[in-house]
């Protein structure tokens, strides 16, 4: 499989993910289970993380789509973790994750279909540096 394909379906089920985690809960809520708010944080650096591997070829094929946010928020987790605005995220995650899930579901389909309808290239099945043995923790 193409590694655009396997970074958008990262990116989908990481939003997802993030959104299932905020459903029908209150910010409070959220605020006072560390767990959820860790696995929150992590799925949004997923997200990021994967949007800025996809290629620019993909992000310019589909404009619409504001790629740079998941990067921007990725980044501002990793490097600013002690000044993240949960109700950001709980709002991002709740109001906004799931049409952004569906374009990207939508921008799969379409990509996944063009592959289908071409002939095989030479890429390789995952991603570079995944081929080494997992470290023994």
């Amino acid at each position: 499989m193409r590694r655009d394909l396997l970074l958008l379906a990262e990116m989908i089920q990481a939003a997802e993910r993030a959104h299932q985690l905020t459903s029908g809960l209150t910010l409070e809520e959220l605020q006072d289970d560390q767990l959820r708010t860790e696995s929150l944080l992590w799925n949004f650096t997923v997200l990021g993380e994967a949007a800025t591997q996809l290629p620019g070829d993909i992000r310019d094929r589909f404009p619409d789509i504001p790629w740079q946010q998941p990067a921007r928020l990725r980044n501002r987790i990793v490097h600013g973790y002690w000044s993240i605005d949960l109700e950001i995220l709980h709002t991002t995650a709740t109001d906004q994750l799931p049409a952004f899930a569906r374009d990207l579901r939508q921008i799969l389909h379409t990509l996944t279909a063009e592959t289908e309808q071409t002939p095989a290239t030479a890429e390789p099945d995952s991603a570079p540096g995944h081929d080494e043995p997992e470290p023994d923790i």
